[in-house]
């Protein structure tokens, strides 16, 4: 029997490379002759440098960066030296997770350590960036991105100004003359699953700004902001992106990079897909199960189990996925080819304590699974010889 293991990371608390041992663990515990393959994936966000290091057989480095709100912190980023090809993502310097809720600062946060992480890259020679933009914690356009490869803002006295989501409003030139020179060599694919435009209803301030911190009566203030400065990049480079899709990707640092450095966009998940040759894998699967932290009605719309059970359906090969908590009504699932979603949790307890324990739990949620299968198999040959 072949299994394909697949999934995301259970954000916060395991890896999807974590997740995927915990699965393979599992099943083995029941059944030690499974052709078992796995597939750390991810989506652009959390989990993606370690997912897509571990598929092009890089490694993992480390530096210090800035956080969002300017700490020091040491960020991972992926280095393939045979392409020259580093794999950051913003989640891992300027994230979301960096940051406590009572952290969260859209005023002063800030990309820079993303940046850092750049050219740091660029200091081991690369040739091609993959950055992925899910899970940032800014606002700031990807302004401090920048800031950090030598461009520079300044106000309307002349006066040079730091780059953070509560200045954009405040930018009255940008000068471009110091950005690094080396990232005219570079190829630049970004990893994001964001289509949204830049300004409007369906904005980086108005559709994403809350979850960074942005309150209801601060969002004009912002949105204001936003669109000042896209008129200031438009008029410095001669070209408008503000309406092109996934400009309005992690606060609107998708703008800058389509107006700066020429990117090619792609699906997070269908770049870690390809790279993988997870469709190949699956075709000839008897199971697929993935996998994340939550699973809810939203993911319903893209999300790493549902792209996968996508695939899985073309080729009628049944999906099922662990969860550390589901939510919502589910039933929609089915129609998309995931044939179930299944608990990790055994008995009640805290959060504190899943997340503590979650390879375990998710390992003991394999052999149950497998135990039912093997149980059901059984009962299929029995009924076959009588």
């Amino acid at each position: 029997m072949k299994i394909v293991v697949a999934p995301d990371s259970f954000k916060g608390y395991m890896t999807s490379i974590e997740a995927s041992e915990a699965i393979r663990k599992g099943l083995l515990e029941v059944d030690q002759k499974l052709d078992i393959v796995t597939v750390p994936m991810a989506d652009g966000g959390e989990g993606t440098v370690e997912a897509l290091t571990a598929i092009l057989d890089g490694e993992i480095k480390t530096e210090e960066v800035m956080d969002p709100i300017g700490r020091k912190v040491q960020a991972a980023f992926g280095w393939v030296e045979t392409t020259k090809t580093a794999v950051i993502e913003t989640a891992g310097a300027s994230g979301l997770p960096l940051l406590k809720d009572r952290e969260l600062d859209p005023y002063r946060a800030s990309t820079y350590g993303t940046g850092q992480l750049v050219s740091r890259a660029l200091d081991l020679g690369a040739e091609n960036v993959i950055l992925g933009l899910g899970g940032s914690a800014t606002v700031d356009a990807g302004t401090g991105f920048f800031e950090a490869l030598g461009i520079r803002y300044l106000d309307e006295k002349g006066k040079e100004i730091q780059a953070a989501g509560g200045i954009l409003g405040k930018i009255k030139s940008i000068h471009t003359s110091g950005l690094d020179s080396r990232l005219a060599d570079v190829t630049f694919t970004i990893a994001s699953d964001v289509t949204n435009p830049l300004l409007g209803r369906e904005g980086a301030v108005s559709v994403f700004g809350p979850q960074k911190g942005v309150t209801e009566d601060e969002m004009p203030f912002f949105e204001s902001g936003m669109e000042h400065y896209a008129e200031t990049v438009a008029t410095h480079t001669g070209n408008d992106h503000r309406l092109a899709e996934g400009s309005g990707a992690a606060g609107g640092f998708g703008f800058s990079l389509l107006s700066y450095l020429n990117p090619k966009f792609e699906s997070g998940f269908t770049l870690i897909s390809d790279f993988s040759r997870l469709e190949s894998h699956i075709k000839h699967a008897d199971f697929v199960i993935t996998g994340e932290g939550k699973v809810d009605a939203q993911s319903l719309y893209g999300k790493v189990p549902v792209g996968i059970a996508r695939i899985a359906n073309t080729y009628k090969v049944p999906t099922i996925a662990f969860a550390g908590k589901i939510e919502g009504d589910l039933q929609a699932a089915a129609g998309q080819g995931l044939s179930s979603v299944l608990p990790i949790v055994d008995e009640p307890m805290i959060l504190l304590d899943a997340m503590d324990k979650g390879q375990e739990l998710l390992q003991k949620a394999a052999v149950r699974f497998m135990t039912i299968v093997q149980v059901c198999n059984g009962k299929k040959e029995e009924s076959s010889n009588e």
